[in-house]
């Protein structure tokens, strides 16, 4: 549980700084050599040590410290914690999908940050919906909207954000535990704070989403009442960003990255920049699944329902029908699909490559596993998404687009992860 980092010419220093040195590096060594002694001494003994680190700032460190003073089975249960954050933001993604496939977002139409209270009557529920009846959603689209369906798409949003406050709680009544009991390892604590501010973030940022779905801003024939696309797409990056934090962290606990030595430099060069593709094909991932929120976002799976090509066209005539032209790349459906379908192939093609490169590299054991993983989620999306555009996007099949696109970059972190302890 202890280590002697660096030692330095301790004649350098002054006679007060040399003996508290050789006494912390005595106390040290007995204890190494005395594994059945009293416990409160050998606590006080390592809090003392631990006390000598940093001595001297200049002329060189002499460092006495622990290795770790977290037990490998309190990493394992902060691990396993983190582990199951993740997996929960996994769920509130699918959970926010088909929130929005079954046109359920904008049921709601007030927000409280501890929850809305579920009505219970029927009367409550006719209030309820009579505030529902005031906002564009029913005035233009859901005018035939009975009580009882009403009651269908009420439940599926009221779920999502009830989901999302569970994350919450699920998050900071263990972080708070596991802070009080010094249970986070070195550089952890920072990445908690940032966990908190972006689970508080992202409800922020959903209510904002929804407002944009409730504002007097629809008004012309063709006008669907819907939320932006482009906080949607900022709604669902926080969550892909939440996600690959958490599950960084939970295999950081839990299957550590395994370390490799490669004596050839050729090798070793090899392997970086084979660690390299990984991280881009990783990143185009993300942003594949940031273009899928736009094509959400504008019901842009509903046109050009045909592949490879778009209306018996590689490239459809109108794609830059909009102006200001660089509008279409985030307002026009043609366009957004387009760019979606490009960056999707585009994608498949770099994974593919990068898993037959390593079957050619050295690369630590996990690696050739995770990249084959990668490989074959890769496949699987992009059928996936092939036979929701075919089928025109129904709930099912959509909502299994959606989560294996969480389901791909999970694979793409785990891949990354491996690469991690390559050789400097």
């Amino acid at each position: 549980m202890f280590s002697l980092t660096r030692v330095c010419n301790i004649s350098r220093f002054t006679p007060q700084i040399k003996n508290v040195c050789l006494n912390s590096s005595r106390n040290l060594q007995k204890l190494a050599l005395r594994p059945n002694s009293n416990p409160v001494w050998k606590r006080q003994t390592l809090i003392n040590n631990i006390k000598v680190k940093n001595l001297f700032r200049g002329t060189g460190t002499v460092a006495v410290r622990l290795s770790s003073n977290v037990s490998p089975k309190g990493q394992k249960a902060v691990g396993y914690w983190l582990l199951t954050c993740s997996g929960m933001v996994f769920v509130a993604v699918v959970l926010g999908g088909v929130t929005r496939l079954t046109e359920s977002g904008l049921s709601m139409v007030t927000w409280k940050l501890l929850g809305e209270k579920m009505p219970r009557t029927e009367k409550e529920w006719e209030d309820e919906f009579h505030q529902y009846q005031q906002f564009p959603e029913f005035q233009i689209k859901n005018k035939d909207m009975t009580l009882s369906e009403f009651k269908f798409i009420w439940h599926m949003e009221y779920g999502h954000r009830q989901w999302g406050r569970c994350i919450g709680a699920a998050f900071l009544i263990p972080a708070a535990y596991f802070w009080a009991r010094g249970r986070f390892k070195p550089g952890m604590k920072p990445r908690i704070l940032a966990f908190g501010s972006l689970i508080g973030a992202q409800g922020l940022m959903g209510w904002y989403m929804v407002k944009s779905g409730l504002e007097d801003r629809f008004h012309g024939e063709c006008d669907v009442p819907r939320v932006s696309q482009y906080r949607l797409a900022s709604h669902l990056t926080m969550a892909f960003g939440l996600y690959t934090l958490f599950l960084w962290s939970a295999l950081d606990h839990l299957i550590p990255a395994q370390s490799i030595q490669i004596s050839s430099q050729t090798a070793l060069k090899a392997s970086r920049k084979f660690r390299m593709l990984a991280h881009t094909c990783k990143g185009m991932v993300f942003l594949t699944a940031v273009s899928g929120a736009f094509v959400a976002g504008l019901d842009a799976g509903l046109v050009y329902n045909s592949f490879p090509k778009m209306a018996d066209k590689w490239i459809p005539d109108d794609i830059l029908a909009y102006t200001p032209k660089i509008s279409n790349f985030t307002e026009n459906p043609t366009t957004v699909q387009f760019d979606h379908r490009v960056m999707g192939t585009t994608t498949l093609a770099l994974i593919s490559a990068l898993w037959l490169i390593s079957r050619r590299r050295t690369l630590p054991p996990r690696a050739y596993t995770a990249a084959s993983a990668f490989a074959v989620m890769a496949w699987m999306q992009v059928g996936l998404g092939i036979t929701t555009l075919l089928t025109y996007v129904p709930t099912a099949i959509a909502a299994s687009h959606q989560s294996g696109s969480l389901a791909l970059l999970s694979t793409a972190i785990w891949l990354s992860h491996e690469l991690k302890k390559l050789p400097k």
